[in-house]
């Protein structure tokens, strides 16, 4: 369907009010893929250092729920299923000691840390919160950037997919606004790294990837139980070295360089672990199931696929989904 939206409610998806209107000085857009890509491109380029700290204003802080006075109700909602994950594997101590890493972190950066919660746990959010806490300004100022985006385009998904549900059932799109837990399941988890595009700031975006997906996707299936397998965490990495492809021996060093990361979702399907791109750039590349936390009394603890892209086949799509049970898997590259 066509994405016919205002101001408020592409701030509801990023809290800049210049975005916002840019948002709606591009559109109606024909598709969410067309939105995400006019987004990437006026969050990174027409969007100001201001416009950023507004953005990354309007965000609780990861462990809190947001403020009565909240300007976007529909935003609101979004921050608690986001941190949904985050909250239900939360202890007492985690949450005092998440909500101290936070006030040294707002004190050093002058923000709120900014993450794309969806899917991730206390123990993991607070992991990444220390490890960026190291980062120079500068460069803690563009991640967290990135990190808006990926929720920007998580919002800009269920600000389609909400659309799409009220045209279809005849409700007005504002009674829509405020999805149901199911509808917050069915969401893919966006876990890619997004950059900025290249596109000169005074011209508008110009074409849509001919992808509609990112080119490495994957799934997984308990072959034991007979149906998908959720809330598997799933990392993709490519080799980068000097040398074109990794010895045996080289499985188990850091030569990895990580692409995306994402958790099934109830249909056993990941996120995006990587940006849609025409081009796959050739190379090995590896991606990781953490098995043992699915099944605690299994063989395999994590399962890891390792496979090659060649140059003539980077327009191509590959689906590496892994067939699980707790003594056996197998896997097989799909389309």
């Amino acid at each position: 369907m066509e994405g016919v939206f205002g101001e408020a409610e592409y701030l509801a998806c990023c809290g800049s009010h210049k975005f916002a209107k840019q948002m709606v000085e591009s559109g109606p857009f024909s598709s969410l893929e067309q939105a995400i890509s006019a987004a990437t491109h006026i969050w990174f380029n027409q969007v100001d250092v201001n416009g950023w700290l507004e953005a990354f204003g309007a965000h609780p802080q990861i462990g809190q729920s947001p403020s009565n006075d909240h300007k976007s109700p529909t935003s609101a909602q979004w921050s608690k299923g986001e941190q949904s994950t985050a909250i239900a594997t939360a202890t007492d101590s985690t949450l005092q000691e998440l909500y101290d890493w936070n006030t040294r972190y707002r004190q050093k950066f002058g923000f709120v840390f900014l993450i794309c919660a969806s899917g991730r746990s206390t123990p993991e959010i607070l992991a990444e919160l220390k490890r960026r806490y190291s980062n120079r300004p500068f460069v803690e100022f563009e991640i967290a950037a990135q990190e808006q985006m990926k929720i920007t385009e998580l919002r800009l998904d269920k600000l389609f997919s909400a659309a799409e549900k009220a045209s279809t059932t005849k409700t007005p799109f504002s009674t829509a606004g405020a999805l149901t837990k199911a509808e917050e399941d069915r969401v893919s988890i966006i876990g890619s790294h997004l950059t900025s595009a290249s596109h000169s700031s005074t011209t508008k975006p110009s074409q849509v990837s001919t992808r509609t997906r990112p080119p490495i996707t994957t799934h997984v299936l308990d072959i034991a139980r007979g149906h998908p397998a959720s809330g598997i965490e799933v990392r993709l990495e490519m080799w980068k070295t000097d040398r074109p492809r990794p010895l045996f021996s080289d499985l188990g060093t850091n030569n990895w360089t990580f692409q995306g990361s994402s958790t099934t979702d109830k249909d056993g399907r990941s996120g995006h672990l990587m940006t849609i791109v025409d081009a796959l750039n050739p190379g090995i590349y590896r991606i990781s199931f953490n098995t043992g936390k699915y099944n605690p009394d299994g063989f395999f603890p994590f399962v890891s696929i390792v496979f090659e892209i060649r140059e003539s086949q980077k327009l191509e799509h590959f689906h590496v989904p892994l067939l699980l049970s707790p003594f056996s898997y197998s896997t097989y590259r799909g389309s």
